[in-house]
């Protein structure tokens, strides 16, 4: 008997934001899930762990009704340390402490902390507007994207470029810094098809051989950090070789004069000298690229998250500029394309109030252990609500993280769908339903459709979406805005017909709507997003953050890496792994059994150096604390560099708290940064 198939999209922070096809084997249990091809991005394909999504929504760990702590916080509670209590006691104690929070203190003591557990424009963003609406501290979103936004910023001028889908017209791809076997699958659905139809070469840039890079034609190993060289001794070559299109940067750029003076000592020997890539491979590189017309460049979001990030993105984003790529189909920068078109959803967020305090939500540790920085002239954070992230594993300096959350001063309610390590230490723990028990609305940073999310199932026992539980909560601080008093559906009708995209009706007959900018348009062919229409070679730092004055304002490397020496030899990053998204999916058996325990990759070399075989356990550390695990001699990873994939739960450690531990709070230029892939440390035999 043929299955009924309901259709949604994937919520998770992930560029694909997957058209998805969804097997019902009864009207409150789902089976597999397929990706629909429907959508011609997603193209009926979807990322394993998305597709066994009935392991988490059914999980037997899912929260399901409300509970209020029994005794003292303890990093290691577990369900047994809270008891149940109603939704109306329950939100009666949380704006309780709330409003005496803010009468000892003022408003700003309050944090609504919360990110991309969910990208629906509801689910995620309705505690944006119980923010503006109290005067509650307002949150700098830095943890993912503002380096990428910064560097595009300065050179393109918006986060904006090419259809995902121009990769299949491709005759040369590079995916610098980026690894989409793992994070976004569908690309290489594209990617396989220049290679397939074309013949088209791929060139992954990456410091270790990821399973994108065993794919590749070609494979090159920076070390961490120093992308803004490669691409220096790239326009090198671009130059000196007559591969730069001085037709094009006359029309649409600035400062091209300026640029080639500025990168004539910057030639591949330089280059080689900073990154450790060989010579014959950067002069390999800039042939490729120069000889190709059709040359597309996937700029990733791993070389970003590094303290000099802005700085490499921006001198990575030049490189089409030079060529003149944007001239040709599937030529140009596929970075994020978030700002190919917005919406207007005030009617969730309310308006943002600038005299109010901005708190970065990467300087968690240190804001809650009180350092007068971070805290930005306001007063302590003393009362929490996490929403849609789980920062006591995610976040920076995750032993401050802890610290912070578990004084007796705060007041934390967690709302969530499983006893993470943030609920954990709440006081009030809230049940939360997945995508597939409510509806929302979904753009994406990865291509130009707007799609349609509606209830599939019933929430599971007493589970309430974001958007109801924060309207619950508004009701009880006598919070004014007008989305409080809508249902999501309500909400979802007005947002898109403020915005011209009919009813929501309309659209979930629909199930999605293509906003695909024109060629002209994706590619600037009138002109880039600044007020002079032209791409900026020379960035304008001080207009992207407070923080600039170390970066070059013409490409360069910018050395304000955390660099290794002798006390710490080891470069470190934090990359993605195949069967978790950050600490989603962390609860589900497959996943679980495919990742098997936390392991660092170090060159074999190093592990003789070290005295380790593989398996053996490994103590590493750095100022911020250290911790263990066990090692795997891989030769896909230079020497002096070392890998740890995927956010564990901290339970998974020996300690009890996980790699975050490790990486520092310290913001990227110019605007603040998550600098996970940024971090030196040492490594000893434990």
């Amino acid at each position: 008997m043929p299955l009924d198939i309901a259709h949604s999209v994937c919520p998770h922070d992930c560029a694909s934001a997957c058209t998805l096809d969804i097997e019902l084997e009864s009207p409150q249990k789902i089976g597999r899930v397929h990706g629909s091809d429907a959508n011609t991005y997603t193209a009926g394909v979807v990322c394993a762990k998305v597709a066994r999504y009935a392991e988490r929504v059914h999980h037997p760990a899912r929260l399901t009704q409300p509970m209020r702590r029994k005794g003292r916080k303890s990093h290691t509670s577990t369900i047994d340390d809270f008891g149940p209590i109603s939704w109306d006691d329950a939100l009666d104690i949380v704006a309780e402490n709330y409003i005496k929070a803010s009468q000892k203190r003022g408003s700003e003591t309050v944090w609504l902390y919360n990110y991309a557990g969910t990208m629906g424009k509801v689910q995620r963003d309705s505690i944006q507007g119980l923010r503006n609406a109290m005067g509650y501290s307002r949150q700098h979103n830095t943890i993912c994207s503002s380096v990428m936004l910064a560097g595009m910023e300065a050179g393109v001028g918006a986060q904006k470029g090419c259809d995902p889908r121009e990769f299949a017209e491709s005759d040369l791809i590079v995916v610098w810094g980026s690894n989409p076997v793992y994070t976004q699958v569908n690309l290489m659905t594209h990617i396989s098809r220049a290679r397939k139809e074309r013949g088209a070469k791929l060139i992954v840039i990456d410091p270790y051989r990821t399973p994108t890079a065993r794919q590749a034609d070609v494979h090159i190993r920076p070390r961490p950090g120093t992308d803004a060289a490669i691409a220096c001794g790239v326009m090198h070559v671009l130059f000196r070789d007559g591969y730069a299109d001085r037709g094009y940067m006359a029309e649409f750029t600035n400062d091209a004069d300026a640029l080639e003076t500025h990168v004539q000592p910057r030639d591949p020997a330089w280059a080689s000298g900073i990154t450790g890539v060989p010579v014959e491979e950067i002069e390999a590189l800039a042939r490729d690229y120069g000889a190709t017309e059709r040359a597309i460049i996937r700029l990733g979001y791993g070389f970003s998250r590094s303290r000099n990030g802005a700085a490499s993105l921006h001198a990575v984003s030049c490189l089409p500029a030079i060529r003149g790529a944007w001239k040709h189909p599937g030529a140009g920068l596929y970075g994020s394309i978030g700002q190919n078109f917005s919406l207007n959803t005030s009617v969730v967020t309310g308006i943002d109030d600038p005299d109010v305090r901005r708190l970065d939500m990467s300087r968690l540790g240190p804001i809650l252990n009180d350092e007068p920085g971070p805290l930005n002239g306001g007063p302590p954070v003393t009362a929490m609500l996490v929403q849609s992230s789980n920062p006591a594993v995610v976040a920076p300096e995750s032993g401050k993280v802890r610290n912070g959350l578990m004084k007796d001063k705060m007041f934390l309610c967690v709302h969530e769908q499983f006893l993470t390590d943030t609920a954990k230490l709440a006081d009030i723990v809230l049940p939360a339903t997945t995508f597939l028990e409510h509806d929302d609305i979904y753009t994406s940073y990865g291509h130009p459709y707007l799609q349609m999310g509606p209830k599939i199932l019933e929430p599971l026992g007493e589970a309430r979406n974001n958007h109801d539980m924060i309207s619950g909560l508004a009701k009880r601080l006598g919070a004014e805005h007008r989305a409080f008093g809508m249902s999501a559906w309500e909400v979802i009708d007005e947002i898109l017909q403020t915005n011209g995209f009919g009813t929501a009706d309309n659209l979930k007959e629909k199930r999605f709507i293509e906003i695909r900018p024109s060629f002209e348009e994706s590619h600037f062919l009138s002109g880039f997003p600044h007020s002079d229409g032209r791409f900026r070679f020379r960035a304008d730092w001080s207009a992207q953050g407070p923080d600039h004055a170390a970066l070059p304002d013409l490409p360069d490397f910018c050395d304000v890496i955390d660099r290794a020496d002798d006390a710490r030899p080891f470069r470190l990053v934090t990359a993605p792994s195949r069967n978790y998204l950050n600490t989603s999916f962390t609860e589900t058996d497959t996943s679980i059994a495919n990742e098997q325990a936390p392991t660092i990759l170090v060159n074999p070399a190093d592990c003789l150096d070290l005295g380790v075989s593989n398996g053996d356990r490994v103590r590493i550390g750095n100022d911020c604390g250290d911790l263990v695990l066990r090692v795997q001699a891989f030769d896909g990873v230079e020497q002096g560099v070392a890998i740890v994939e995927s956010i564990w739960p901290n339970d998974a450690f020996e300690g009890g708290i996980g790699i975050n531990l490790l990486t520092s709070a310290d913001p990227a230029k110019p605007n603040g940064g998550a600098a996970f892939h940024d971090t030196a440390i040492w490594i000893r035999s434990a």
